[in-house]
């Protein structure tokens, strides 16, 4: 798989260049509504086509999932690509966001990529070789007593709103027993500082796979463990997210689960 990650990291680097180079740039980006709380921008769609071109240059038969076109392709070798995760900080220069790509076959995570293009940061795995940062291993935090952690976690949005009062009790109670919250407002950066050991854990409700997939391998690579909040392994599925070190992810979902709305327990 060290192929395939080679041309990860480089189509991810490519998007990564162009976003920042269209955020520099002062030109007004073109924001599209796809629905309520949900934007887009020529960025995200261009970043998405350079992207795939760059995969297709040497893997022409391979299929895609990505965020703005969708799923194309058969193939059992399947490309899980989000451009630009955290458009809405990008949209108002807050400078957090990432490009995301996962390689799945037949059906297993088998290589992820999130790249940090302010910071330069890049985040890399491969199933069975361990995850790093840039050329360092990287691996979960340490911390074994929830008090001590600090913890991320994203809003529910679109669809998922119909969980707010839920979610905000279950936000009131982790604020009561951690020693930090924090919220980026992307999914990926999130997922890939869980891995680094900079977040002890996370949780959030309503994801996409293209949200979720790098992350999750790099999470797993890292020591740690990435469930649906019900505890089973359908997260990429449902999208409602529980990761962290073996301890914490147990404690958060052990304090998490109660709080849980009936249809998200079944």
């Amino acid at each position: 798989m060290q192929g395939h990650l080679t041309i990860a990291v480089r189509a991810a680097r490519r998007a990564g260049d162009l976003i920042v180079r269209s955020m520099k740039s002062n030109r007004p980006v073109d924001v599209v509504s796809k629905e309520w709380n949900e934007l887009v921008t020529e960025v995200d769609m261009r970043a998405e086509e350079d992207i795939k071109e760059t995969i297709r240059r040497s893997y022409p038969d391979h299929a895609f999932l990505a965020e703005e076109s969708g799923q194309s392709g058969d193939s059992d070798f399947v490309w899980i690509i989000d451009p630009l995760d955290g458009t809405t900080n990008f949209i108002h220069k807050f400078p957090i966001f990432a490009v995301s790509i996962a390689l799945q076959v037949r059906g297993q995570l088998e290589v992820g990529v999130i790249y940090d293009p302010l910071r330069q940061e890049l985040f890399t795995a491969v199933r069975g070789a361990g995850a790093h940062l840039d050329d360092r291993r990287i691996r979960v935090s340490g911390t074994t007593h929830l008090k001590d952690t600090l913890i991320g976690t994203g809003f529910p949005y679109r669809e998922n709103v119909k969980h707010m009062d839920a979610y905000l009790a279950m936000l009131k109670t982790v604020v009561e027993n951690v020693s930090g919250v924090r919220r980026p407002g992307a999914a990926a950066i999130d997922l890939a500082y869980v891995a680094a050991g900079r977040f002890d854990g996370f949780w959030e409700l309503g994801l996409k796979p293209w949200d979720i997939a790098a992350g999750a391998l790099l999470i797993q690579e890292a020591g740690g463990i990435i469930s649906s909040v019900r505890g089973d392994s359908n997260y990429m599925e449902t999208g409602h997210v529980i990761a962290g070190s073996p301890k914490i992810h147990q404690a958060l979902s052990a304090l998490l689960h109660p709080l849980l709305p009936a249809t998200l327990k079944r």
